[in-house]
Formats: structure tokens, C-alpha cells, sequence
């Protein structure tokens, strides 16, 4: 049966979900408060990552967070700040990091990213968006410590246990792969099963190919109140106009909490910022790489390589700081000796907001409260990953149809 879905969101996870549910015959209104060229679905890495089957809540993540909590310049910054939304959800972080609910987690994030690599490949083949990069190099999981290998070595054999294909390189074998790259590392990890895009590339063609396919996107309009009678939506208000469906797709990334306390609807989410530098000279890097004790990611996208990092909970804000993208491109030259990224090139970084889940698992379902709300939202570091997977659930969920995956793990409803 057609339906009238809004969808509040126009990041990859709602341009998704308003490509499946056009596919499958609904008429489909996208409403997003910038005008959709910014943010973390184009300043991502561009991973499609089966081999990131380990959530960001870990044991040790915690202590971690605290440990540099004093570092502006680490990888995983947790700013000091009286936020009673923040530290409930670090209680819940804290409560997931357990060995015994990362072992239940593992297969379930092979699983979805292996169905949504598949699925990228599907709309690259459909030709609907034209011709974009989707490329199947995998992922180089660089190291320079003997530790830092042997760490990833076990994530590795969990991996090929799983059935993804991985494989350890020695420099001898990192060199031959990339010969014209002179690397400073012990050595790495290859995920063999991992893609890679260029995002900004991707949405472009994803917003331009929904226009024109009577999806109605509404840019620069921000939901200012969501109205329910008797345990449904009836309109959802923005600054500019009302809107009534008959079902909405709540799938506003950093800012689905704010939107969720409208409906009464507890939905713990904290944005994790990131920051990423495009340095469009060749760098000759061929091969996505993550540089694991900087924990920085690098992507050979069109016409540029894009360098990405840092996890920053700081509240959702745009604030580029200067001292973090400073240590990106330190990393970088730590770990690639001939690649200076120069001032000008920090001074164009730009940043993005992830939406993470207490668990690391994303929200997808129905609300149990508002019988026509759909939740898409939480995925972390995994939400270009993710986007067409969330999209196709989003779609059967709403179609009325059997999900292609049991989702009852990614339920909005879990208590942590």
C-alpha cells in the first residue's frame, strides 16, 4: 500500500531510506534543517568496513576517555562539561563495554555492513546514480609498534573466523602492494572484505537522482515541534511550514535526541565530532589505511586523498579546533615521511557530527509508543558504512514486509 512517509533527516541514512521507500512506491518528502552539502555524510573516510565488527563501547574505552580527557589532541576526547544528558549516557557507554556484550555485537555488525556493501553495489549497478567510485581495495591497518600489531591480529582472527577476508603484510609486502609510497611502519593488517567511496560524490548524485524522481526535499527548514494524539504523529512543525504522513522517519543523526525529548522519547545519542583534510596533489597512496596508533583515516577518493580522525564529545557544535587537525596531519607525516600537509590545506579541514549510541549499535525499528515513527539513527562510525542497509530496513519496516536481517538488537526501545 502506498504511503506518505517524511523523513527528518537528509544525511546518507535518509537519502537511503528515500531512495527504498521511492523504489517501493511511496511518495516521499525529505525535510533537513541545512541545505545538504555538509556534515558527516561528505566529510566521512568513506569506509564500507565489514571488518569494524568491534563497537566503539570495548572494555578499556572508558578508561581511555578518561585518560585524555586533558589531551585536546587525542583520538578519543571527552570534553569536561556539566551535561546530566552526557553523563547518563556515559553510564550506559559504560554499562555496554563488557567482553560478554561485544561478543553478542560482533556478528551482528559483520552481518549488517556485509549486506550494505552489497547493497552499494547493487544501486552502482542499478546505474540510478550513474557512475560514482566504489572501489574494492580494502583496508590497511598500519602499524609502527609491535603491540599495536598484535592488537589487531586478534580483531583479525575474529575476522577471518567470521568468514572476512584478511590477511597480515610485512613492509616487504605493504611496499610491493603500494610501491610508490615510502610508508614508516612495522608492518599491517589487510581487510581484503572493505570498500571505499567518495562521499561528497555519492550524496550529490543520490540528492540529484531523488529530485528527479519526485522525491520533495525541503533544505534550510528546521522541525521545531512534532505533535502525537492517541499514540501517533499527526504533524510535525518547522520553521517555514506543517506537515502531516502517515508515517515519519526519524533520521537526524546528532539531533535526533533534541527531536526525540519532543516526543517524549528516550533516545540516548551523543554526537562524536570528526574532522577530515583533503589534500588534492598526489600523494600516491592507492590503498585506504587506517594509521592505528594515531588512529587516522586515510582514503584515495576522486581527485583527492582525504585525511579523517578524531572521536570529540564535545556537545553538537561546528567548532573547528586547529590543535586537533594539527595532530592529524602530524600523523600523517609520521607515518607517511614524505607527505607534509600543509597550512593551507589544515585551514580548509572541515568537520562532522556522528551520532553515537550508548553501545555502538545503531538505533533502526519503530518507536513502541508512536505507532508510525521509524528510528534511524546511532550508527557511530559506521553510518556511511550503514546508509543503504538503514535505508532498505527503513523501507521493509514501513512496507510492512519481513526485514532482510533480525533487527531486534538495533531495536530504539533497548534498555541499557
Amino acid at each position: 500500500m502506498e504511503k506518505n512517509v517524511l523523513i527528518i533527516g537528509g544525511g546518507i541514512v535518509g537519502l537511503c531510506s528515500a531512495y527504498f521507500l521511492h523504489k517501493e512506491g511511496h511518495q516521499v518528502t525529505i525535510v533537513d534543517k541545512s541545505n545538504i552539502t555538509s556534515g558527516a555524510s561528505f566529510v566521512n573516510a568513506g569506509y564500507i568496513t565489514p571488518s569494524h565488527i568491534i563497537p566503539l563501547a570495548s572494555p578499556g574505552m572508558i578508561l581511555k576517555g578518561l585518560k585524555w580527557m586533558f589531551n585536546p589532541t587525542s583520538p578519543f576526547y571527552m570534553k569536561p562539561r556539566w551535561d546530566m544528558d552526557f553523563f547518563k549516557w556515559s553510564w550506559y557507554f559504560h554499562k555496554s563495554s563488557t567482553k560478554e556484550k561485544v561478543a553478542l555485537a560482533i556478528p551482528l555488525i559483520k552481518e549488517i555492513n556485509l549486506m550494505s556493501r552489497e547493497l552499494f553495489a547493487a544501486i552502482k549497478n542499478s546505474g540510478d546514480l550513474g557512475d560514482f567510485q566504489l572501489e574494492r581495495k580494502g583496508l590497511l591497518m598500519l602499524y609502527k609498534t609491535d603491540a599495536e600489531g598484535d592488537h589487531e591480529l586478534e580483531v583479525a582472527k575474529k575476522a577471518s573466523f567470521l568468514g572476512l577476508e584478511v590477511s597480515s603484510l610485512d613492509k616487504k609486502a605493504l611496499d610491493k602492494l603500494q610501491p610508490n609510497l615510502n610508508m614508516d611502519v612495522k608492518g599491517a593488517v589487510h581487510y581484503e572484505c572493505d570498500g571505499h567511496t567518495t562521499p561528497t560524490e555519492f550524496m550529490e548524485k543520490m540528492l540529484d537522482y531523488l529530485k528527479r524522481n519526485g522525491v520533495i526535499i525541503k533544505t534550510n527548514e528546521e522541525v521545531t515541534d512534532i505533535v502525537a494524539v492517541n499514540g501517533q504523529i499527526t504533524k510535525v512543525i518547522t520553521d517555514k511550514a506543517e506537515y502531516s504522513a502517515d508515517e515519519i522517519v526519524l533520521a537526524a543523526g546528532s539531533w535526533s535526541d533534541k527531536l526525540s525529548k519532543k516526543m517524549k522519547i528516550k533516545l540516548p545519542i551523543q554526537a562524536g565530532k570528526g574532522y577530515s583534510i583533503n589534500v588534492q596533489r598526489p600523494t600516491g597512496i592507492t590503498i585506504p589505511a587506517i594509521l592505528m596508533e594515531a588512529k587516522v583515516a586515510v582514503t584515495p577518493m576522486n581527485e583527492y586523498t582525504r585525511f579523517a580522525g578524531t572521536m570529540e564529545f564535545s556537545g553538537i557544535n561546528d567548532i573547528i579546533k586547529k590543535q586537533r587537525v594539527q595532530a592529524i596531519a602530524k600523523a600523517v607525516t609520521r607515518f607517511y615521511p614524505e607527505i607534509e600537509i600543509n597550512e593551507d590545506e589544515i585551514g580548509r579541514a572541515k568537520s562532522g557530527l556522528r551520532p553515537v549510541s550508548p553501545d555502538g549499535l545503531p538505533y533502526i525499528g519503530k518507536n513502541s509508543s508512536l505507532k508510525n515513527l521509524t528510528i534511524a539513527t546511532g550508527h557511530a562510525m559506521m553510518g556511511w558504512s550503514l546508509g543503504p542497509v538503514t535505508g532498505q530496513l527503513v523501507s521493509e519496516i514501513i512496507s510492512d514486509k519481513k526485514t532482510s536481517m533480525n533487527i531486534n538488537a538495533f531495536s530504539p526501545n533497548r534498555q541499557f
